[in-house]
């Protein structure tokens, strides 16, 4: 197990794992592999199953991830965070701090998230794949409290810290900021669809400038 760590990067990367562009390509193929048999399958899918689907060792799997709980919240926090992985995403983001209207530029970069996140049927199907999970195995609602807001969410967390150092928005608790962001913009969303239900497009313009302003009232800097 040490040699493999070794040949692909020696310290830790995310989660203690191996580090360097060839072990990257590796997690991601974990990943990306993970992801398919967990919604085909279920969580009981085996960590051999998962090696066979990457094209990767199962021993470099437990160097990657540990256990597979830790690689199924693996799984969970890049799904959450890849509305804002697209490229409007990313630029509506990468705005904030450079925009002279934040209110506006926060407008917009909700409403693309808030779009993604509305039209990505597979983050859905892993939602109800944790909650038919959840029971079985608690040590997932563990691992995912462990890995943290930030850990979850890192582009939100990192626009809202950079806002935060420019004395744009003042945001003591970076932790709260981003659950409350998420509250006030996307859980509505997962809420209503967890019971089949969709918010309208009305409602969901509505619920987007009100929380907008409801953020910025909270930690505007001015």
């Amino acid at each position: 197990m040490r040699s493999e760590g070794r040949s692909e990067g020696s310290g830790a990367g995310r989660g203690g794992g191996p580090t360097g562009p060839r072990a990257e390509r590796k997690r991601e193929a974990i990943v990306r592999a993970a992801r398919s048999l967990f919604l085909r399958d279920g969580f009981g899918v085996g960590m051999d199953a998962v090696a066979a689907e990457a094209g990767v060792s199962k021993v470099t799997v437990y160097n990657h991830f540990g256990s597979k709980e830790a690689l199924f919240t693996a799984v969970i926090a890049g799904a959450l965070d890849e509305p804002l992985a697209a490229s409007s995403s990313v630029a509506a983001l990468d705005g904030l701090a450079e925009a002279d209207d934040l209110r506006g530029a926060f407008l917009n970069a909700a409403r693309i998230w808030v779009d993604a996140v509305r039209g990505d049927q597979e983050m859905k199907a892993l939602r109800q794949l944790v909650a038919r999970e959840i029971h079985r195995f608690p040590s997932l609602g563990t691992a995912w409290e462990h890995h943290g807001p930030e850990g979850h969410h890192p582009a939100i967390a990192g626009a809202l810290r950079e806002l935060s150092d420019q004395g744009r928005l003042a945001v003591p608790d970076l932790e709260a900021a981003v659950i409350q962001l998420y509250s006030l913009l996307v859980f509505p969303h997962l809420v209503f669809g967890s019971y089949g239900t969709d918010i309208s497009d009305d409602l969901t313009e509505r619920l987007i400038v009100a929380g907008v302003d409801m953020f910025l009232a909270c930690y505007g800097a001015e």
